[in-house]
């Protein structure tokens, strides 16, 4: 397999460390694989800069700073902005597309989906906008097996909110598949 590099970026509150985090546990815990998540925050924890760095290999993984994604995330203009230049050429380039504008070119395969409007339209709290954003990564990469998120939520959230965030990654499987037809 090759080593898939996942740069997620967004801003403080989002979610998109909770969603590295998921996405690196599920990996390691019920797909065999070697992964390894790292994470920075800006000066403010709400509204400040995060990001968080994965990688998922079949091979052990030496460095765990990723340089140059496979998988680039950007759910602010900010991180966009800050990161266009670091994707693989070739990569993809994961965004919502209400939250972010693009200029008129990047190397990267686009996936531009509608995470914030979905999850308003069909849940109603934006809490979950990552794990919908975990979905479509999911539905995408073939990683992990959406089976083994679902476990990781049910043991690591309360169980008052495993329906809403079970229904938040279902609905970003489902935006990916509508957006490959």
């Amino acid at each position: 397999m090759e080593k898939c590099r996942f740069l997620f970026s967004g801003s403080g509150g989002q979610g998109v460390i909770t969603s590295a985090i998921l996405l690196a546990e599920a990996a390691a815990r019920y797909e065999g694989l070697n992964a390894v998540q790292s994470q920075s925050y800006g000066a403010a924890a709400r509204g400040g800069a995060a990001r968080s760095d994965v990688i998922i290999w079949d091979q052990p993984i030496y460095f765990p700073k990723v340089l140059q994604p496979n998988i680039l995330i950007c759910l602010t203009q900010e991180a966009f902005d800050t990161y266009q230049t670091t994707i693989r050429p070739g990569g993809y380039l994961v965004t919502d597309a209400d939250l972010v504008k693009k200029p008129a070119f990047v190397d990267a395969q686009r996936v531009e989906l509608p995470f914030h409007q979905s999850v308003m339209e069909q849940i109603g709290k934006p809490v979950v906008l990552n794990i919908c954003l975990l979905g479509t990564l999911v539905e995408l990469t073939g990683l992990v097996r959406i089976e083994s998120v679902k476990e990781l939520i049910r043991e690591r959230f309360d169980p008052s909110f495993h329906d809403i965030n079970l229904q938040a990654l279902d609905l970003g499987a489902q935006l990916l598949k509508a957006h490959k037809k």
